[in-house]
């Protein structure tokens, strides 16, 4: 059963997780694709990683249930045996200018801290006694500069990335020497859901000083995602930066 590698990426219907569901499953690894409610897109993600030649297993689930994450869990013991790999990609904010308090709704705080900061804490106590029986686990966190530097599309998002940061050092300690624990901090990138709320011209004017002008891509963080996953051994409590230089 515990032939091939298996990693479990959350939130990997659309955008990064895709990315890294697809570069995962190109290096031989079989794919947990899980998602909350884009069904047909991470239908299409299964689709793509069967089509690398790996084998593909679809949960429904909410990161932020912690019953729902442990059955999540199971369900990948059952079928694979075993976990190489976690990927806590998935997230959630609201887009809501900082000066605008009253517009953070203590509901808005709610849902943000519950599946960015509580659902990868869930996940990865979960996934813990598998990620050791691999002998060379890894965990990465899908973070965010917002949490280093206090901007963002609010300030619960920044709030919440920041306390992920401090929470992937905390977790690399504890969970040494079998689990590795890091996280990728990327700036902007590049998805369906910036462009829901920033035009082309906003973004080209947002990135327009940065040493390298531009959006990161999915694909950029899903490269930085596989390094700490795979491509390094002695990497753990680390929080990457991956902005184009914005943040020098």
């Amino acid at each position: 059963m515990a032939e091939r590698s298996v990693a479990l990426i959350t939130g990997s219907a659309t955008g990064v997780g895709r990315a890294c569901a697809e570069k995962f499953a190109e290096l031989g690894f079989d794919v947990v694709v899980n998602y909350t409610k884009s069904e047909a897109e991470a239908k299409e993600t299964v689709k793509l990683v069967e089509a690398a030649g790996s084998e593909a297993l679809l949960i429904k689930c909410d990161v932020s249930d912690d019953e729902a994450v442990r059955n999540m869990i199971q369900q990948v013991d059952e079928r694979f045996g075993s976990l190489d790999v976690l990927v806590n990609n998935a997230a959630c904010t609201f887009p809501v200018p900082h000066k605008n308090l009253d517009e953070m709704t203590e509901e808005r705080w709610d849902r943000i801290l519950n599946v960015n900061l509580k659902g990868p804490f869930f996940v990865t106590r979960a996934a813990a006694p598998l990620l050791k029986k691999s002998g060379n686990g890894a965990v990465v966190n899908t973070s965010s500069v917002a949490g280093i530097g206090g901007v963002g599309s609010s300030i619960a998002y920044c709030a919440s990335k920041g306390a992920l940061n401090t929470m992937t050092k905390s977790l690399a300690r504890v969970l040494a020497p079998e689990i590795r624990v890091n996280a990728v901090c990327p700036g902007p990138i590049d998805t369906r859901w910036l462009r829901t709320w920033m035009t082309e011209e906003q973004i080209d004017e947002f990135t327009a000083d940065y040493p390298i002008p531009r959006c990161s891509t999915p694909e950029d963080v899903a490269d930085t995602i596989l390094y700490l996953a795979v491509g390094t051994t002695m990497t753990t409590g680390q929080c990457i930066v991956l902005d184009g230089g914005r943040t020098m």
